[in-house]
Protein backbone atom coordinates (compact mmCIF):
# COMPACT_ATOMS: atom_id res chain seq x y z
CA UNK A 1 0.00 0.00 0.00
CA UNK A 2 1.21 3.46 -0.59
CA UNK A 3 1.09 6.97 1.33
CA UNK A 4 0.15 9.78 0.20
CA UNK A 5 2.35 12.61 0.81
CA UNK A 6 0.51 15.48 2.12
CA UNK A 7 3.55 18.21 1.75
CA UNK A 8 6.89 18.22 0.09
CA UNK A 9 9.58 16.84 1.90
CA UNK A 10 12.78 19.30 3.10
CA UNK A 11 15.79 19.12 1.53
CA UNK A 12 17.19 17.26 4.50
CA UNK A 13 14.02 14.53 4.63
CA UNK A 14 14.55 14.09 0.59
CA UNK A 15 17.95 13.09 0.97
CA UNK A 16 17.49 11.08 4.12
CA UNK A 17 14.54 9.12 2.86
CA UNK A 18 16.17 8.38 -0.71
CA UNK A 19 16.32 5.38 -1.94
CA UNK A 20 17.22 3.53 -4.86
CA UNK A 21 14.05 1.75 -5.98
CA UNK A 22 14.09 0.04 -8.77
CA UNK A 23 10.36 -1.73 -8.45
CA UNK A 24 7.47 1.21 -8.93
CA UNK A 25 3.78 1.27 -8.39
CA UNK A 26 2.05 1.12 -11.71
CA UNK A 27 0.58 3.93 -12.55
CA UNK A 28 1.01 7.06 -14.57
CA UNK A 29 3.09 10.30 -12.80
CA UNK A 30 1.23 13.18 -12.24
CA UNK A 31 2.38 15.55 -15.28
CA UNK A 32 2.27 18.70 -13.11
CA UNK A 33 4.57 16.86 -10.55
CA UNK A 34 7.10 15.47 -13.14
CA UNK A 35 7.25 19.40 -14.77
CA UNK A 36 7.92 20.91 -11.32
CA UNK A 37 10.37 18.43 -10.45
CA UNK A 38 11.99 19.23 -13.44
CA UNK A 39 11.40 22.82 -12.93
CA UNK A 40 13.16 22.53 -9.59
CA UNK A 41 16.21 20.58 -11.10
CA UNK A 42 16.76 23.59 -13.76
CA UNK A 43 17.06 25.60 -10.53
CA UNK A 44 21.05 23.49 -10.12
CA UNK A 45 23.78 25.87 -10.62
CA UNK A 46 26.37 25.82 -13.33
CA UNK A 47 29.82 27.77 -13.91
CA UNK A 48 28.91 31.10 -15.93
CA UNK A 49 25.03 30.12 -15.68
CA UNK A 50 25.71 27.87 -18.57
CA UNK A 51 22.92 25.38 -18.26
CA UNK A 52 24.40 22.95 -20.37
CA UNK A 53 21.82 20.05 -18.82
CA UNK A 54 19.28 18.96 -21.03
CA UNK A 55 15.97 16.52 -20.69
CA UNK A 56 14.60 14.06 -22.16
CA UNK A 57 11.32 12.25 -20.69
CA UNK A 58 10.68 8.85 -21.87
CA UNK A 59 6.57 7.85 -21.16
CA UNK A 60 5.82 6.09 -24.30
CA UNK A 61 5.93 1.94 -23.58
CA UNK A 62 7.77 1.17 -26.63
CA UNK A 63 10.20 3.84 -26.04
CA UNK A 64 10.84 2.47 -22.87
CA UNK A 65 11.55 -0.99 -23.92
CA UNK A 66 13.91 0.19 -26.47
CA UNK A 67 15.80 1.90 -23.80
CA UNK A 68 15.65 -1.11 -21.63
CA UNK A 69 17.27 -3.04 -24.40
CA UNK A 70 20.17 -0.15 -24.62
CA UNK A 71 20.63 -0.50 -20.87
CA UNK A 72 21.47 -4.31 -21.29
CA UNK A 73 17.95 -5.37 -19.71
CA UNK A 74 17.73 -3.61 -17.01
CA UNK A 75 14.52 -4.14 -15.63
CA UNK A 76 13.76 -0.42 -14.01
CA UNK A 77 13.06 1.20 -17.25
CA UNK A 78 10.03 -0.82 -17.89
CA UNK A 79 9.12 -1.01 -14.72
CA UNK A 80 8.90 3.07 -13.86
CA UNK A 81 6.08 4.82 -15.17
CA UNK A 82 8.48 7.35 -16.72
CA UNK A 83 12.52 7.39 -17.72
CA UNK A 84 14.25 10.81 -17.53
CA UNK A 85 17.48 10.69 -20.25
CA UNK A 86 19.63 13.71 -18.43
CA UNK A 87 22.66 14.99 -20.90
CA UNK A 88 24.56 17.68 -21.67
CA UNK A 89 24.44 19.24 -25.20
CA UNK A 90 27.63 22.20 -24.94
CA UNK A 91 27.20 22.64 -28.52
CA UNK A 92 24.16 23.87 -28.18
CA UNK A 93 24.71 26.11 -25.57
CA UNK A 94 26.89 27.39 -27.16
CA UNK A 95 25.10 28.46 -30.27
CA UNK A 96 22.23 29.90 -27.65
CA UNK A 97 24.68 31.03 -24.74
CA UNK A 98 23.58 34.97 -25.32
CA UNK A 99 20.12 33.13 -23.40
CA UNK A 100 21.95 32.78 -20.04
CA UNK A 101 23.16 35.73 -19.48
CA UNK A 102 21.04 37.42 -16.44
CA UNK A 103 18.88 39.84 -18.40
CA UNK A 104 19.64 42.30 -15.25
CA UNK A 105 23.27 42.59 -17.26
CA UNK A 106 21.23 44.05 -20.10
CA UNK A 107 23.15 43.86 -23.58
CA UNK A 108 26.54 44.29 -22.15
CA UNK A 109 25.70 41.33 -20.25
CA UNK A 110 24.56 38.99 -23.28
CA UNK A 111 28.16 40.44 -25.48
CA UNK A 112 30.16 39.62 -22.55
CA UNK A 113 28.36 36.35 -21.62
CA UNK A 114 29.36 35.43 -25.82
CA UNK A 115 32.94 36.79 -25.63
CA UNK A 116 33.71 34.30 -22.56
CA UNK A 117 32.35 31.35 -24.36
CA UNK A 118 33.87 31.75 -27.88
CA UNK A 119 37.33 32.86 -26.00
CA UNK A 120 36.70 29.56 -23.52
CA UNK A 121 35.88 27.10 -25.78
CA UNK A 122 36.13 28.31 -29.39
CA UNK A 123 39.42 26.60 -29.76
CA UNK A 124 38.81 23.55 -28.08
CA UNK A 125 37.58 20.31 -29.96
CA UNK A 126 34.19 19.37 -29.33
CA UNK A 127 35.07 16.29 -26.68
CA UNK A 128 37.10 18.42 -24.79
CA UNK A 129 33.99 21.09 -24.12
CA UNK A 130 31.55 18.28 -23.94
CA UNK A 131 33.34 17.17 -20.63
CA UNK A 132 32.94 20.61 -19.26
CA UNK A 133 29.78 20.83 -20.16
CA UNK A 134 28.57 17.46 -18.60
CA UNK A 135 30.29 18.27 -15.21
CA UNK A 136 27.49 21.62 -15.46
CA UNK A 137 25.22 18.57 -16.19
CA UNK A 138 26.01 16.23 -13.82
CA UNK A 139 25.09 18.66 -10.51
CA UNK A 140 21.73 19.07 -12.49
CA UNK A 141 21.55 15.01 -11.92
CA UNK A 142 21.60 15.23 -8.36
CA UNK A 143 19.27 18.50 -7.93
CA UNK A 144 16.73 15.94 -9.88
CA UNK A 145 17.42 13.23 -7.42
CA UNK A 146 15.81 15.54 -4.64
CA UNK A 147 13.69 16.96 -6.51
CA UNK A 148 11.32 14.02 -7.20
CA UNK A 149 12.02 12.83 -3.46
CA UNK A 150 10.97 15.93 -2.01
CA UNK A 151 7.55 15.47 -3.97
CA UNK A 152 7.28 11.94 -2.71
CA UNK A 153 8.72 10.13 -5.54
CA UNK A 154 11.45 7.70 -5.98
CA UNK A 155 14.34 7.05 -8.23
CA UNK A 156 17.66 5.43 -9.20
CA UNK A 157 20.55 7.07 -10.91
CA UNK A 158 21.90 4.43 -13.58
CA UNK A 159 25.43 4.49 -15.66
CA UNK A 160 24.64 1.01 -17.26
CA UNK A 161 23.85 1.95 -20.70
CA UNK A 162 24.94 2.09 -24.12
CA UNK A 163 25.34 5.59 -25.39
CA UNK A 164 25.40 5.41 -28.99
CA UNK A 165 21.90 3.34 -28.55
CA UNK A 166 20.29 5.84 -26.46
CA UNK A 167 21.44 8.44 -29.11
CA UNK A 168 19.52 6.41 -31.83
CA UNK A 169 16.36 5.51 -30.13
CA UNK A 170 16.27 9.45 -28.77
CA UNK A 171 17.56 10.87 -31.96
CA UNK A 172 19.71 13.39 -30.38
CA UNK A 173 23.21 14.44 -31.95
CA UNK A 174 26.33 12.38 -31.61
CA UNK A 175 28.13 15.12 -29.64
CA UNK A 176 25.40 14.87 -26.55
CA UNK A 177 27.28 13.76 -23.44
CA UNK A 178 25.01 11.69 -20.64
CA UNK A 179 24.77 12.03 -16.80
CA UNK A 180 22.71 9.18 -16.42
CA UNK A 181 19.41 7.73 -17.58
CA UNK A 182 16.80 8.10 -14.14
CA UNK A 183 13.62 5.77 -13.81
CA UNK A 184 11.31 7.92 -11.69
CA UNK A 185 7.94 6.65 -10.10
CA UNK A 186 6.31 5.85 -6.79
CA UNK A 187 8.00 3.26 -4.66
CA UNK A 188 6.71 -0.22 -5.03
CA UNK A 189 9.39 -1.60 -2.44
CA UNK A 190 11.22 0.68 0.63
CA UNK A 191 14.80 -0.45 -0.71
CA UNK A 192 17.70 -0.96 0.79
CA UNK A 193 18.58 2.07 4.08
CA UNK A 194 22.16 4.05 3.47
CA UNK A 195 25.47 2.32 4.26
CA UNK A 196 27.60 5.17 4.06
CA UNK A 197 31.05 5.61 5.15
CA UNK A 198 31.30 8.26 8.19
CA UNK A 199 32.27 11.99 7.34
CA UNK A 200 35.49 11.81 9.40
CA UNK A 201 36.30 8.85 6.95
CA UNK A 202 36.25 11.08 3.99
CA UNK A 203 36.53 14.48 4.89
CA UNK A 204 39.82 16.12 5.72
CA UNK A 205 38.96 19.16 7.61
CA UNK A 206 42.13 22.12 7.28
Amino acid sequence: MTVTQTRPLSATEAIETRRSIRNFVQEPLDQNDLREILRLASLAPSAWNAQTWRFAVVQDPQLKERLQEAAYGQGQITNAPAVIVVYSDMEDTLQTVEETAHPGMGEQGRTGQRQTFDRVFGAQEEAQRGQWGLAQANIAFGFLMVAARGLGYDTVPMLGFDPAKVREILGLPAHVQFAGLLPVGKRAEEGFPHHRHSVDRIAKFY
